[in-house]
């Protein structure tokens, strides 16, 4: 289910559309305002980003801007500017499109579809909490500055990546690095490169917010 935010300060449009994408199949958070918007999206990993231009405090190029320095999100922007000017500053900025209002929620559905499906054919690349993660290339990397992972540390990484959102319990990784790498990997050794992974990858790795620990159940990556 695509997690889409939807940052607009009328609240109508909030209720309506609310309602509509997720009969659609979306999952939807809101908020109203530019702040707000920046931190959720510090927080939680969204397939999409729904940016009104006017917001109850700074506007919609502001955050598109902040989304596209370290996020490789799509962004459409939601706005009743629809003057050459504002679409072409939109796009300049990296939107991805650009939807006037009053919007039909057949074509804002359509368009989300669509600009999710150009994702889709992307290279791929996963991008969390600043951490950039190719895929194809097998490379780790923030603020263009590679971070070298052993084989190991790398595959316990992506196994997170592939399972973003979902409970891993300490066996159930076991069973996936044991697949992976062809070594044995008892208890201990897990918790030991559970522990050097995020010395790498976590800003700081005594308050992790890439691997989180669900006490007594195992590690989740959002």
């Amino acid at each position: 289910m695509p997690k889409i935010l939807l940052v607009e300060d009328d609240a109508s449009i909030i209720e309506s559309l609310s309602q509509y994408l997720e009969s659609e199949g979306f999952s939807l958070r809101s908020v109203s305002g530019q702040r707000d918007a920046l931190d959720i999206i510090d927080k939680e990993a969204f397939d999409l980003i729904l940016l009104d231009l006017s917001l109850a405090d700074g506007n919609g190029y502001g955050v598109c801007l902040e989304i596209k320095k370290n996020r490789d999100i799509p962004v459409i922007f939601l706005t009743a500017s629809g003057d050459e000017t504002s679409v072409v500053a939109g796009f300049e900025m990296g939107a991805d499109d650009y939807i006037p209002k009053p919007f039909r929620p057949r074509e804002l559905v359509s368009r989300i579809k669509n600009v999710l499906r150009r994702y889709d054919k992307k290279s791929n690349v996963t991008l969390i909490e600043g951490l950039k993660v190719d895929l194809d290339k097998g490379q780790v990397s923030r603020e263009g500055e590679e971070i070298y992972l052993s084989a190991l540390e790398y595959r316990l990484l992506v196994i997170f990546i592939q399972n973003r959102g979902i409970l891993l319990s300490r066996n159930k990784l076991l069973d996936d690095i044991w697949d992976i790498a062809g070594d044995y990997v008892n208890d201990n050794t897990l918790t030991v490169y559970i522990k050097r992974l995020r010395e790498k990858i976590e800003k700081d790795p005594a308050n992790p917010t890439i691997i989180k620990t669900v006490r007594g159940r195992g590690y989740r990556m959002d």
